[in-house]
């Protein structure tokens, strides 16, 4: 009796595990200010455009992927074909294998992890896990 008692709740908590899991996927987070507005906009802008990063006149999605990772091909075809449908959005795909500092200085944990950039180059919203179209939309509102 005991083992079957085991067995319920090892059962419930990775069903529970699985449904928070499940529901952080996509989900856009506000990011918090890192420094000053004008300090983090000059820090941002010349950061970017060392990595070859065009930012958006509006927003910019920066995806942070790896080769081996099936939900980040299906998070750049949404992102690719919102920032094509709408005018000043860019999207860029980095492969987290070749930036290890970024990943790091970014505290990335997951794959594909989206960052939505002001026209500064700012990160003010952040998503961890596949996209779906409106989850993008929603993270292009935050940028205004």
């Amino acid at each position: 009796m005991p083992q079957v008692v085991a067995l319920v709740v090892l059962l419930a908590v990775t069903a529970a595990v699985g449904v928070w899991w499940r529901a952080r996927q996509g989900r856009v987070r506000v990011a918090r200010p890192a420094a000053a507005p004008a300090e983090a906009a000059q820090t941002a802008q010349a950061q970017w455009a060392g990595l070859g990063v065009t930012l958006g006149e509006r927003a910019t999605f920066l995806q942070l992927s790896a080769e081996v990772c099936a939900p980040c091909r299906a998070t750049a075809r949404v992102l690719g074909s919102l920032a094509a449908a709408e005018d000043g959005v860019a999207h860029h795909e980095l492969d987290v294998d070749h930036h290890l500092d970024l990943v790091s200085r970014l505290h990335v944990l997951t794959t594909p992890t989206v960052l939505v950039l002001d026209p500064d180059g700012v990160e003010i919203a952040r998503a961890s896990g596949a996209m779906t179209p409106a989850q993008a939309r929603q993270a292009l509102a935050l940028a205004g």
